[in-house]
């Protein structure tokens, strides 16, 4: 059971959270039909390995730093746990598996994953000390998540959910790296790109972005498209909900000071959770609404 628990920690198995961007082009095409839906469930199962590989790589190049931060420590590679041949057994396991699946079910999401790895390779190994290019190359990771969610299901991309994804991802990118900052503040050296922040510049920008975001939903609520697509012009009030969750993450990131595991943040964070599932809630109800008028 240890054995198991300590794989469980290793390959993060609650940042596979993160792989939900795949189910995203699913959930706002409000077409469930079941080979969709098996196709997204297939495509998120194999980004959750692949990430878990590309996690235990990174986990083995960054150990020496990892025995430095107060929380990263304690993973199972830097505090000792998991011997480093059952690490990158393991990275291999779950890499070329994802790989290899992801080529029998679907060319274009094998291509997609590659590119995954590629440029997450890339970022362990050096994007990731340069800085806003590392924060950039964490949101393109998202989008290859969104574009691999699209090619599966056959539904077409948005330009409003490319802009809300990338934009997303960047505000919690440098929300991250500002706890970073923060413990370079008290000589801690965790991230070699935390050198080239500072907190004013990282409170700036995701005040920036927060504004950009907010502005660019709501314009979204109330665009022809939505209308068109949703047959509702009353999406905008779903606006509230995302208002309120960027204030929140704003309030845990600038006056609470632990903005390191946004994953976590989501998950734990009651305000932060109810806050999304009201928003999820609330977005179907309004979407669907003409079509439960016209059941009723």
């Amino acid at each position: 059971m240890k054995r198991l628990h300590l794989t469980l920690r290793l390959i993060r198995v609650h940042q596979w959270v993160k792989n939900a961007f795949v189910l995203i082009p699913l959930f706002f095409s409000f077409d469930f039909t079941g080979e969709k839906v098996l196709n997204s469930v297939i495509a998120f199962i194999l980004f959750c390995f692949l990430s878990s590989g590309v996690y235990v790589i990174n986990d083995l190049k960054d150990k020496h730093l990892d025995r430095l931060h107060p929380v990263k420590k304690h993973r199972p590679i830097a505090s000792g746990e998991v011997s480093e041949f059952y690490a990158k057994s393991l990275a291999i396991a779950f890499s070329t598996t994802s790989l290899f699946f992801s080529f029998l079910v679907e060319y274009q999401l094998f291509i997609i994953l590659i590119a995954y790895f590629i440029l997450n390779i890339l970022y362990s190994y050096y994007i990731k000390h340069v800085a806003i290019f590392d924060v950039l190359a964490i949101s393109f990771s998202f989008l290859l998540r969104l574009i691999a969610g699209s090619v599966v299901t056959d539904v077409s991309l948005s330009m409003w959910i490319i802009v809300m994804t990338f934009l997303l991802a960047m505000f919690i990118s440098f929300a991250k790296r500002r706890e970073d900052v923060l413990l370079q503040e008290k000589g801690l050296n965790t991230r070699e790109s935390a050198k080239m922040y500072n907190a004013e510049f990282l409170n700036a920008t995701m005040i920036m972005l927060a504004s950009v975001i907010v502005v660019t939903y709501i314009l979204y609520t109330v665009s022809d498209y939505a209308i068109r697509t949703y047959k509702t012009d009353k999406l905008y009030i779903t606006s509230i909900f995302v208002i309120l969750g960027i204030i929140r993450y704003m309030q845990i990131t600038m006056v609470e000071n632990r903005s390191g595991d946004p994953t976590a943040l989501v998950l734990r964070d009651r305000f932060l959770r109810t806050v999304v599932i009201t928003w999820f809630i609330s977005f179907i109800f309004i979407a669907r609404m003409e079509k439960w008028i016209e059941w009723l």
